[in-house]
């Protein structure tokens, strides 16, 4: 028959095990309390949507977190200029609602690749929208802006890559002025010839070599690319930013019914805790909105 001390020194074991007295983590304990933490708690990221600021009250409704505005359209609005970038600063602070990021850094017109580049364009564009990203509280705006890094058919592609380079490390020293990181968006093949996959956006990021320059983790160009979320975890400690559509026609998720958990699991595995942002194309927005949050939200619970 177990005797009272040795029933007592298990029972003793057991709780320290598990980290609670009571239902109280011990103070010897917080490591392995982290851990189970960690290995068991869901994913739960801040969710938004590249959208209109007007979408505001819709989205507060839905549970969203943020907004993804378009440079061209909220920083330097192309109709309008300052006046019109004034009342969106304002409708912003009326609203409340935060703006983490930007889309549509610059237009295919502005050329950082190839024999007629525009650098100067480019740097006194993104000084002026970096500048602006930092009086509106957002965190990032994403370098995407395949048009402009298309390597024109016969240039010289290790050539192309120098000049993203040189042209990256200036950015990268006005949005430390500013504030703000820029995250590389690497684009499936059928959008540009450069910078396809997260591998190829960490040789520039590496090149760069400033933390204000990271990475964007587009779910939809990945698996468009057939990209595995492996890729997630390999570069994990660059990504800054996230993106996420359904493969086949861009749609908002729910539309088809793709399935993102192996994805989220790599981003669970790195402990990735920025915001992730539908970018779509949508057919009806009220309804598709909130039919993509809660999958979303319902797959992340799943991992």
């Amino acid at each position: 028959m177990e005797s009272f001390e040795n029933k007592n020194s298990r029972r003793n074991f057991l709780k320290i095990a598990t980290g609670t007295v009571a239902g109280i983590v011990t103070s010897g304990t917080w490591a392995e309390a982290a851990f189970l933490g960690d290995t068991h708690r869901a994913l739960s990221l801040p969710l938004g949507i590249c959208t209109s600021y007007d979408k505001t009250p819709l989205m507060k409704s839905l549970g969203y977190s943020f907004i993804e505005e378009n440079v061209g359209r909220f920083l330097i609005p192309d109709k309008g200029g300052d006046e019109q970038y004034q009342k969106n600063a304002a409708a912003l602070q009326t609203e409340r609602f935060p703006v983490r990021s930007y889309v549509s850094f610059f237009p295919g017109t502005l050329k950082s690749v190839g024999n007629d580049t525009h650098h100067d364009a480019i740097l006194q564009r993104a000084d002026l929208a970096l500048k602006r990203a930092k009086e509106c509280g957002s965190a990032n705006i994403v370098f995407g802006s395949g048009g402009s890094r298309f390597i024109p058919e016969g240039f010289d592609r290790e050539k192309a890559k120098q000049q993203h380079i040189e042209l990256s490390k200036k950015m990268a020293l006005l949005a430390e002025k500013h504030g703000v990181t820029l995250a590389i968006e690497p684009l499936n093949r059928s959008e540009t010839n450069f910078v396809n996959s997260l591998a190829e956006g960490v040789e520039i990021i590496e090149a760069v070599n400033h933390p204000r320059f990271r990475l964007l983790c587009d779910i939809y160009h990945m698996m468009k690319d057939n990209e595995g979320p492996e890729q997630i975890v390999k570069y994990g400690k660059y990504i800054t930013h996230c993106h996420i559509a359904e493969k086949q026609n861009r749609t908002a998720p729910g539309v088809v019914g793709d399935d993102f958990r192996e994805y989220f699991k790599a981003l669970k595995k790195i402990k990735y805790k920025g915001g992730l942002s539908i970018e779509c194309r949508w057919k009806d927005f009220d309804n598709e909105a909130k039919k993509s949050i809660e999958v979303l939200k319902q797959q992340m619970s799943e991992v």
